[in-house]
């Protein structure tokens, strides 16, 4: 299927590994140009893309930063002439029950996670009604239906639900869809650096009708497909992708 994205400029934030560099590798595949944005060094996995034929570049970059967010489209626009697609991938877990969780902890999943795709999206929106096209897909999470021990991240992926819905009503009629997809447990190697890693797969696989871990590439051909022009007539939904899970 040609998803019709070649010539297109996506920005991938937390593109320096696992979910994140699995999307910029997709994209790159189609033909898109991209910007790699993490505060780690994304340069390894832009160069590996460049060593394939793509088009990439890797900014170290805080979505909480608006001068780190304004050299970012800057940096986009000057590289590619522009930016069609923005993926709101940023985020991490600083799991502990309620009673034990402080509130920087709280903040500082919410903030990234929230705050970074809300920074992010107002930096690209413009440029996006302006031509008249553009994909705006947000990471959420299954969690976002509530986990135990992780108030503060399930909180942040509901509201990108809130977030991606308003937009969608937002930003429709100048040609720009907005869509998140909610990914189950994925196998990268965050979650296999977690504790008793074994002990949550097993979990994972026994509650998941196909039983196995999510792969990066699920997650990342599923956001390929909402930023395609395929979806043209998609907005304001959640994809999950989740092997069934809920």
């Amino acid at each position: 299927m040609n998803l019709e994205i070649a010539g297109k400029t996506a920005i991938v934030t937390g593109a320096a590994r696992g979910i994140g560099a699995a999307i910029a590798e997709r994209f790159a595949a189609e033909g898109a140009s991209i910007v790699l944005v993490d505060v780690n060094d994304a340069e390894e996995q832009a160069e590996r893309l460049r060593r394939s034929g793509g088009r990439a570049l890797a900014l170290v970059a805080d979505v909480l930063e608006q001068s780190s967010i304004d050299a970012m489209v800057s940096q986009a626009c000057e590289s590619f002439g522009g930016v069609d697609i923005l993926v709101n991938n940023a985020g991490f877990t600083r799991d502990m029950r309620i009673g034990r969780m402080t509130e920087p902890d709280w903040d500082a999943v919410v903030d990234v996670i929230l705050k970074g795709a809300f920074l992010c999206t107002k930096a690209v929106s413009g440029l996006m009604t302006e031509r008249g096209w553009g994909r705006i897909v947000n990471i959420s999470s299954r969690a976002h239906l509530g986990n135990p021990g992780q108030a503060n991240y399930s909180a942040a992926k509901a509201g990108l639900l809130g977030f991606t819905r308003a937009l969608a009503l937002e930003l429709g009629r100048f040609g720009v869809t907005v869509n998140a997809v909610a990914p189950g447990i994925v196998d990268t190697e965050a979650v296999r650096a977690l504790a008793h890693f074994d002990k949550i797969r097993g979990a994972a696989e026994k509650a998941t009708p196909i039983s196995r871990l999510g792969k990066v590439h699920d997650i990342a051909d599923a956001v390929a497909f909402l930023a395609s022009e395929r979806a043209s007539y998609i907005t304001g939904e959640v994809l999950h992708v989740t092997g069934g899970r809920y």
